[in-house]
């Protein structure tokens, strides 16, 4: 659980990093950071997309999950669970101090806050910190051996990442600590009992499947197409369960005589 609360830690820091640096960017910089953190994510979400050996069960997945979490309207969901973080966080505040931070907001709309979006900051960051392989092999690698090397490296990575997403969207991202700390956590602690079940392929699938969402979020944060990237997370469920049925489907394809 060490590393996993290190990665938290490395995500608050960078996070409270960006809040210091975004505050002293103009618009004008604000604009390349936002498109930089953009394309990082783009680039990100294509490597770890290409990982993917089976392109059809991605596909399946993909639609098949993004139909389910449409249906299920999981985006909302998880947007609302943002904003209710995001009032827990400013209960502290005066409700004067609250109605001065509007006013100047508004007298001033090239206030850095005013492109701030809670809940999509925490929902981007929860998906680009908790899809991938680092996180599933890192969690399982420190829960089994004792290796923290992975996750280690990976807090290094979020850490800045953190920074880029908070400086461009706001404080959103540092509560993605919480999606790092339970994910990660239980995938440690249950290592011994999970770790049987996931094989190369179930790897390299997950990473695809995790890659696509990704990118989902580099072209939002690009503004090239508005995509609600919480809707495809049933996709993640779906990919698991088709690795696991790789045997079966592969000899029924030979039955069939597909290729």
């Amino acid at each position: 659980m060490i590393a996993t609360i290190v990665n938290a830690l490395a995500v608050i820091f960078g996070s409270l990093l960006g809040l210091v640096l975004g505050g002293k960017i103009s618009d004008k910089y604000r604009t390349v950071v936002f498109d930089g953190a953009g394309i990082t994510t783009v680039v990100i979400g294509i490597t770890m997309a290409i990982t993917s050996q089976r392109i059809i069960y991605l596909a399946l997945a993909l639609i098949i999950g993004g139909l389910i979490g449409t249906a299920l309207d999981f985006d909302s969901a998880i947007l609302r669970f943002g904003r209710f973080l995001e009032k827990l966080s400013l209960k502290g505040k005066a409700k004067s101090e609250l109605k001065a931070t509007k006013v100047q907001s508004t007298e001033n709309p090239t206030d850095h806050r005013s492109s701030w979006d809670f809940g999509h900051a925490f929902l981007n960051a929860s998906v680009l910190f908790c899809v991938g392989a680092m996180a599933l092999l890192g969690s399982f690698k420190a829960g089994t051996e004792g290796d923290y090397t992975l996750i280690l490296t990976k807090s290094i990575l979020d850490g800045f990442m953190a920074i880029l997403m908070t400086a461009a969207m706001g404080p959103g991202v540092a509560f993605s600590a919480l999606p790092i700390l339970v994910y990660q956590g239980l995938l440690t602690l249950g290592a011994q009992s999970v770790k049987p079940l996931v094989s190369s392929l179930m790897l390299s699938e997950l990473t695809g499947v995790g890659g696509a969402m990704v990118l989902m979020i580099g072209l939002n944060l690009l503004s090239v197409k508005s995509i609600k990237t919480a809707n495809f997370l049933p996709a993640l469920v779906l990919i698991v369960i088709l690795t696991l049925l790789d045997p079966y489907l592969l000899s029924l394809a030979a039955i069939w005589g597909i290729n």
